[in-house]
């Protein structure tokens, strides 16, 4: 009891530790912040966009759940909370996956190290507090939990699914991978030679009940146009070995190859003992199903790679467990091991200044403020990324272009329309043609941001280290008002919008 209570406590300060370190908020809370806004402050959930100039369709937000919590927690207790929420959802997914190492085989599910090194191979896609899909992560270990049980025999537990299917459905779209688990439970425990029909019943329930949402039968069409979209202009959906991926997440591919080395050697193992057909049988297809496609997801889409690590810290253990159980460690090798851990936790946060991170350059801050002290009003031209971020601080004054809404608001051809843009591409103007800003914030690692300079339509009013604002000429032959260094203003004023729902 001791050593699970010592376990948890350093598992919690070491997750909290690294929720601290993000030094951004993701380019979405903007746009689910308001989103909750609209739910809370406004009495109904926001199907119309309002912050573009540019043409949309219907707000399909398969995220205004999150939106909700999000904004419920920054409303009544602080920006501060939305960090904590963060690590909260994180320890949970850990905790829940003890459960099932524990349900699974019986054994102490308490190696640190273990969850240490699967908590830094997922710290690349998850340490930017906080994000919709870390929902979908606790749930999909949750359902693993569930579904564990169900094949101890308690049966009952399946009636719960489609009712957590309705929650999941109204947080985050990756309700899709709940149900893709019902199948590959299905789909092992059949190959098991073991009852399977109750998980495609069950997946079926769940999957009618998909329609319990604020847009009812026609979301479901989005939901599987969403889950089955190209999306070629977003890296965080490229394939961790594509160019752009292959000299990073480094952590993440050693602790990738670490787990197929130990499967490797546990299966050698025990086909050399018992022969293949005898492994083959005794084998759990279930646990290899899971494991396989979720490492082809992870692979596939760097944004999925925490489900891999989940799998592989739910699955994996027990066989790590079993390799390393024979040898005799030294009796201070735990007493070291949580010693420097519980040092590197408290150390971290003592020595940081735990407040709300600006996010300097990675968001146009002071650009923004640039626009607000001068009054600038009109159609903002920004990249989409940061399009919410900028809608959020200058609305109503101001309208965007887009924002990583994407498929949720936009029309699919506004993506290339503005990588055309920034790249400064041939047909590069068509943008001025078809939807004219009256200001643009680029980027000034873009090749754009050199041409508007020499082109002389445009002139450079204001530039930061990684941003710069351009106005037309006709409307920069004024003196402008400079934006404030005081990086505490940006701190204390970070969450600050003129939308206004009541």
């Amino acid at each position: 009891m001791k050593k699970g209570i010592l376990f948890y406590l350093t598992l919690f300060l070491l997750i909290l530790a690294f929720s601290t370190a993000a030094n951004y908020f993701d380019f979405d809370i903007w746009a689910r912040l308001i989103a909750g806004m609209g739910v809370v402050d406004g009495g109904h959930v926001l199907k119309e966009d309002f912050l573009s100039y540019t043409p949309v369709h219907t707000w399909w937000d398969h995220e205004w759940g999150s939106g909700v919590i999000f904004y419920l927690f920054l409303r009544y207790i602080g920006p501060y909370s939305l960090i904590i929420l963060q690590a909260i959802l994180m320890f949970l997914i850990f905790f829940t996956a003890s459960r099932i190492i524990k349900l699974r085989n019986n054994i102490q599910p308490y190696n640190i190290l273990f969850y240490f090194f699967s908590i830094m191979a997922v710290m690349g896609t998850l340490n930017a507090p906080v994000r919709c899909h870390m929902f979908s992560f606790l749930l999909f270990t949750v359902y693993i939990y569930i579904l564990e049980r169900v094949r101890k025999g308690n049966n009952k537990l399946l009636f719960i699914i489609p009712l957590l299917t309705i929650l999941w459905n109204n947080l985050h779209g990756g309700v899709v991978s709940g149900l893709g688990l019902l199948l590959m439970y299905a789909a092992g425990e059949f190959l098991n030679k073991k009852e399977f029909v109750k998980y495609i019943l069950t997946f079926i329930i769940s999957s009618a009940v998909l329609i319990i949402n604020p847009w009812g039968y026609e979301y479901i069409k989005f939901l599987l146009m969403a889950n089955t979209m190209e999306r070629t202009h977003i890296v965080e959906w490229w394939g961790i070995f594509s160019k752009f991926h292959l000299f990073k997440h480094i952590i993440f591919k050693t602790f990738m190859f670490a787990m197929l080395i130990i499967e490797g050697i546990n299966i050698f193992k025990l086909i050399k003992l018992e022969g293949v057909k005898n492994r083959y049988c005794k084998a759990d297809k279930v646990k290899y199903i899971v494991l396989l496609t979720t490492l082809y997801l992870a692979i596939s889409h760097v944004k999925l790679m925490p489900f891999f690590a989940i799998s592989a810290l739910c699955f994996v253990y027990e066989d790590f467990y079993n390799l390393i159980g024979k040898y005799k460690f030294p009796v201070w090798k735990d007493k070291a091991v949580y010693g420097m851990l519980l040092f590197i936790s408290i150390f971290t946060l003592i020595s940081k200044d735990f407040s709300v991170p600006p996010g300097m350059g990675t968001y146009p801050v002071k650009e923004v403020e640039f626009i607000k002290q001068n009054n600038l009003k009109g159609n903002i031209l920004v990249n989409f990324g940061l399009g919410s971020y900028v809608a959020y601080k200058t609305y109503p004054d101001n309208k965007i272009f887009m924002d990583g809404r994407y498929e949720e608001v936009y029309y699919d051809y506004m993506v290339p329309m503005l990588k055309e843009f920034c790249l400064a591409y041939p047909h590069w103007k068509q943008i001025f043609t078809y939807f004219p800003p009256d200001i643009i914030i680029i980027e000034k690692y873009y090749p754009v941001y050199n041409v508007l300079q020499k082109e002389g339509d445009w002139k450079l009013v204001y530039e930061d280290k990684a941003f710069g604002v351009f106005l037309p000429k006709s409307k920069a032959a004024r003196k402008f008002i400079q934006p404030t260094d005081d990086l505490n203003y940006y701190k204390n004023t970070l969450f600050n919008t003129g939308i206004n729902f009541k």
